[in-house]
């Protein structure tokens, strides 16, 4: 006890000593504090620290096992092992002796080190502070790359004569500098500035990546980065390739108080397209407006249908372009939305095509007080406008007039309210009424204006039958069936946002499948379905359901492709499985009586700590009014695995089984760990048309982690004892 209070008094004392001694001719707040296991005053000017010395000044820190500071000069002489950290906490200097000012912002460092933001270290055999903003080292070895006992090779390095690192603008120079990997010099520059991880942006050049495709041959892409202000920068990229490729691509970003936008595009010339300039453009944005509206927008355009796919832009065959007002409250949204469409397909044309579209949608949901229940209703126009002023279907053989213009004014109320019967019953009462309003021109069969209503009414009963079980779990089994009530009058008018029609276990009970407002499902008929359902307290559960649609006549009103065609549908049978892990099975069949397949589709997901997996397949029969003559049958299949901590593999691909070949595959590999990004690709597009032909790409690219604070770093690797 005795001896733990000396030592606590002889710590005091020594703080004591230490505030009166390093009364720098600063302010009160600026004094130096010292702290160690001992100290001696020896004349008037001389002090001596020893044992864990710490001192605190203007944020420094400073530690030693030995300090003399020489009022006199001013100056400290500190023996190591010397770790200085700056206010920041960014800045770590190790050394094994130094001669430094007593505010430690200059002076000489000897078998020093200097440690930037916890990853990239500079060893030199000499370290030099200049007014405590700029640090001097000579005779330099720079990596982020962690080194084993008896390895004295980092996976890369940069060696230099002399390195400054400028702390005000977080720069680092290199002079004469020398890359070298595994040991092995592969670059030698004369003069080389990077930036210091700290530094998020800043003018300069940005990694190189190389991309090979058979097409375009081999090719490097060197980013070079513009800071335009604290909101603003641009980057532009220049591409050239063997085989006579000449690209530049640019990203101009700009942050706004209330939102942001992005302008990216490129423009090339090449021998694909022999004496023609070939370029893609796009901007987007989105801003915050007053009384909580949400502004988007998001344009593209393209010269010719081959440059995206030619040059890895993207795999689209069509390209939207739309500017968006949206509101989204409870109960309620609002949406103005304008789209312009530029179509890629080899059978298709711009001027037949919807090259505007205008639509204006209010939804808002209520309750209905002394009537009970909750209703809905809905506003929406839609215009749509095409180029083209033909009448008649003359170039793309989809059976829509190349000129047809629609204009549209819709209504539609909703009401449903529920009802507790015996045993356990529920009973809904449920309608929809819509009115609708067209003008259509440039049509030869549907020119003119006319108007449509159409209501449904019906009941729907549910009895959920629920099971505890002794373990934990429960089972919940619901019969369903719902009689519905529609007219059977059919309206003369063109159908052409509701071809495409899902039959599925969401839709089973809608009073309406078509998914938009041009077609509208008409005459009596009864939804039956049964489901099942199990969770388990291990935290995985599993669904099945069964269901199918009887109707009072056959209207011929879908296609043999829906699964809806005909007085009675075909079956519904759907299924999922999900575990706890991240394991995820679904799968959907609609069969008809025979137990022929009209369409299936399966998906499996997985979100493990070393395996994703995202793979579907789906098989469908032909069906022209679906747009598609022949049948579709793929096989789609995206995977990842960590191999270990640093490697990670990638596969993904398409197989399309009705064509008997692969439509696009792909392969990657990544290694990551605390100083290096690799990445290695390579991909074959295998489908070819009048525009694109079958491609093999190949890409690399390689970022050194501690320059810049673009890439975070991975685990680092493992030493063997």
């Amino acid at each position: 006890m005795v001896r733990l209070l000396a030592r606590s008094l002889t710590r005091f004392l020594a703080l004591v000593a230490a505030l009166l001694f390093l009364n720098l001719p600063t302010a009160a707040q600026d004094r130096a504090t010292l702290v160690s296991d001992s100290l001696e005053i020896t004349g008037d000017t001389r002090l001596i620290a020893d044992g864990n010395v710490e001192v605190f000044f203007k944020g420094r820190r400073l530690k030693a096992s030995r300090i003399v500071f020489d009022q006199a000069a001013n100056r400290l002489e500190i023996t190591g092992p010397i770790v200085l950290t700056e206010e920041s906490g960014d800045t770590l200097i190790l050394a094994s002796q130094a001669d430094l000012a007593a505010d430690m912002s200059e002076g000489i460092l000897t078998s020093a080190r200097l440690v930037l933001n916890q990853q990239l270290q500079l060893a030199a055999d000499k370290m030099l502070r200049v007014s405590g903003r700029f640090t001097a080292l000579q005779t330099v070895t720079a990596s982020s790359c962690k080194v084993c006992e008896g390895s004295a090779t980092p996976l890369w390095e940069i060696r230099a004569r002399r390195v400054v690192h400028d702390e005000a603008e977080r720069q680092i120079y290199f002079d004469r500098a020398q890359f070298r990997l595994a040991g092995v010099p592969v670059l030698y520059i004369p003069r080389l500035r990077m930036p210091d991880p700290t530094l998020k942006r800043a003018t300069g050049f940005l990694m190189p990546t190389i991309r090979t495709t058979s097409d375009l041959g081999t090719g490097i892409k060197l980013p070079y980065f513009i800071t335009l202000g604290q909101s603003a920068d641009l980057t532009l990229t220049p591409y050239l390739t063997t085989k006579n490729s000449k690209t530049v691509e640019l990203r101009y970003r700009h942050a706004f108080a209330t939102g942001d936008i992005e302008l990216s595009g490129s423009v090339s010339r090449d021998d694909l397209i022999a004496g023609k300039t070939r370029g893609y453009l796009r901007l987007q944005g989105e801003f915050s407006l007053p009384e909580r509206f949400k502004l988007s927008f998001d344009g593209r355009t393209v010269t010719d249908p081959a440059y995206m796919l030619d040059y890895g832009i993207g795999n689209e065959d069509r390209l939207d372009s739309r500017i968006e007002i949206t509101r989204t409250r409870r109960n309620e949204h609002i949406s103005a939305r304008v789209i312009g469409f530029q179509t890629l397909r080899d059978d298709e044309r711009d001027s037949s095509i919807p090259s505007v579209v205008a639509d204006l949608t209010f939804h808002r949901r209520f309750s209905l007080g002394a009537l009970g229940g909750e209703g809905g209703l809905r506003l929406q126009t839609h215009n749509q406008y095409r180029t083209s002023t033909s009448p008649i279907d003359g170039t793309d053989s989809d059976d829509i007039p190349d000129g047809r213009d629609i204009g549209r004014i819709s209504a539609r109320i909703d009401w449903r309210k529920s009802f507790i019967l015996p045993l356990g019953i529920e009973g809904t009462v449920l309608g929809e009424m819509t009115a609708d309003a067209y003008s259509i021109s440039d049509d030869a069969v549907f020119a003119g204006s006319t108007t449509r209503t159409h209501g449904s009414a019906g009941i729907e009963l549910r009895w959920p039958w629920v099971k505890a079980e002794a373990g934990g779990g429960s089972q919940v089994i619901e019969p369903v069936v719902q009689l519905l009530f529609s007219s059977s009058d059919a309206e003369s008018l063109p159908n052409e946002d509701s071809t495409l029609v899902e039959f599925d276990e969401g839709n089973l009970f809608a009073l309406d499948r078509f998914p938009g407002s041009d077609a509208v499902e008409r005459g009596p008929r009864a939804n039956v379905g049964i489901s099942w359902t199990r969770f388990d307290p291990q935290g995985w559960s599993i669904g099945v359901t069964l269901g199918r649609v009887f109707r009072e006549a056959d209207l011929g009103q879908f296609g043999p492709g829906s699964g809806l065609a005909g007085a009675r549908s075909d079956w519904l049978a759907a299924a999922n499985f999900t575990l706890a892990d991240g394991l995820a099975i679904t799968g959907r069949l609609v069969m008809d009586d025979d137990m022929s397949l009209t369409k299936g589709e399966a998906r499996v997901t997985l979100n493990g700590p070393k395996t994703a997996l995202a793979t579907s397949m789906i098989w469908a029969v032909a069906d022209p009014l679906e747009n598609r003559p022949d049948p579709t049958r793929e096989l789609s299949v995206d995977a990842r695995r960590k191999l270990n901590p640093n490697w990670t593999a990638t596969f993904s691909g398409r197989y399309d089984f009705a064509a008997d070949q692969g439509t696009v595959a792909g392969l990657g590999l990544e290694f990551l760990n605390e100083c290096v990004r690799f990445d290695v690709s390579l991909s074959r597009r295998f489908t070819t048309s009048t525009n694109v032909n079958p491609t093999t790409d190949f890409g690399l690219s390689l970022d050194l982690i501690g320059f810049g604070g673009g890439v975070t770093g991975g685990p680092a690797q493992t030493c063997r004892k």
